[in-house]
């Protein structure tokens, strides 16, 4: 008994010392290693992670299977694989919404970048690997996420006359003022009223217990993004760009504006950024490369993917089955999966909140 404890206590002492490629971090950082146990032939890691999980179990048990190596000796390695996703905290200035635990802001310095395809693949890949996610979609000029989910026509409905009840697409919660307007009723709005059509959207609608809420935020960095993220309570930002230098300066524009209002920038996404040749497979970089990695190494921050400019991509979005969805074990579909994974790994990694942990003071007058 005394030797099987030691020889576990060594094991516990090198898995602590494994560097999870997605969090960054060891996991003795990441406080990951909740119990190692030795049952006859059988050592059981339950390791417990701050992002979805899904089917990582797979992928992580053969790494740590490698990295302890000799260690195991003649036992089998049982890995205990679930998340705990928690709250993280939001600008100083406002509080979390009650129901969700975090809002992750995907954004653009300019229109025209892919971003509201990679919104809502990062949603659907969440919910895909165990979240409970919903999607808002914050572009009131250009609303596009009712036609992608699936949900063109749709109309959500109050059950108090007060709040809004969001709709249900692929296990992802969603609303959109492209559910209130015709489809081709031009939005012809003031800032002011595009901020409180959005706050509105944000506050009145009846949102489940969510650990994510992603939200599709309009292209540009003026005045009403500007709003918006004074705003929303968001514990992180995503920045999506294509490669070539022309969207590179709108995003690195885009970034600046997050870390002026105080919004932790959780990485750049470069989208469009390589083309494969449906017919033979070629690798052609149509808008130059290295861009997403240069401007993250630039501001400090995490290239979190470089996603593939595909005709099936855009056709499942027009179809209203974005590719996560709708070719789940396509090549594409996986980089979309290891965007989202590495997005939220990059979230577990700062700051919670723990406004929730404390209680509510009142003093009254006696």
């Amino acid at each position: 008994m005394t030797q099987d404890t030691a020889a576990v206590n060594v094991i516990r002492e090198h898995l602590l010392t494994y560097v999870d490629p997605y969090l960054g971090q060891s996991l003795a950082d990441a406080r990951s290693v909740a119990s190692v146990t030795l049952t006859g032939a059988v050592l059981t890691a339950e390791l417990v992670l701050g992002f979805p999980c899904g089917d990582y179990a797979a992928e992580l048990k053969s790494a740590l299977q490698n990295h302890l190596g000799p260690l195991l000796g003649a036992a089998r390695l049982d890995l205990d694989l679930r998340a705990n996703i928690t709250a993280h905290a939001v600008q100083r200035t406002l509080k979390p919404l009650e129901n969700v635990k975090n809002i992750v802001a995907v954004a653009s310095g300019k229109g025209g970048v892919g971003k509201s395809t990679t919104a809502a693949n990062l949603a659907l890949a969440w919910a895909a690997q165990g979240a409970k996610v919903g999607l808002l979609d914050a572009d009131i000029y250009g609303p596009s996420q009712p036609l992608m989910m699936g949900l063109a026509g749709a109309k959500p409905v109050s059950a108090d006359g007060k709040h809004l009840t969001p709709l249900r697409a692929h296990g992802v919660e969603v609303m959109s003022i492209g559910f209130m307007i015709d489809q081709e009723q031009p939005m012809a709005w003031r800032g002011p009223m595009v901020t409180q059509a959005l706050t509105q959207l944000l506050g009145d609608t009846n949102w489940g217990e969510l650990d994510y809420l992603v939200v599709d935020m309009p292209p540009g960095t003026g005045d009403i993004q500007l709003t918006l993220a004074q705003r929303v309570p968001v514990s992180g930002a995503v920045i999506v760009t294509t490669p070539q230098d022309i969207a590179l300066l709108d995003a690195r524009k885009g970034l600046k504006m997050f870390e002026k209002v105080e919004v932790r920038v959780l990485g750049v996404v470069e989208n469009m950024s390589m083309h494969v040749c449906s017919q033979c497979g070629h690798v052609e970089h149509v808008f130059g490369s290295g861009g997403g990695a240069r401007m993250a190494a630039q501001y400090g921050v995490q290239l979190l993917g470089e996603l593939p400019l595909d005709i099936r991509i855009r056709e499942d979005a027009d179809g209203g089955s974005p590719t996560v969805v709708s070719e789940p074990g396509s090549a594409r579909a996986k980089a979309y999966f290891q965007m989202a994974r590495r997005t939220a790994a990059r979230l577990a990694t700062f700051n919670k909140d723990y406004s929730k942990a404390f209680p509510k003071i009142t003093v009254e007058a006696t």
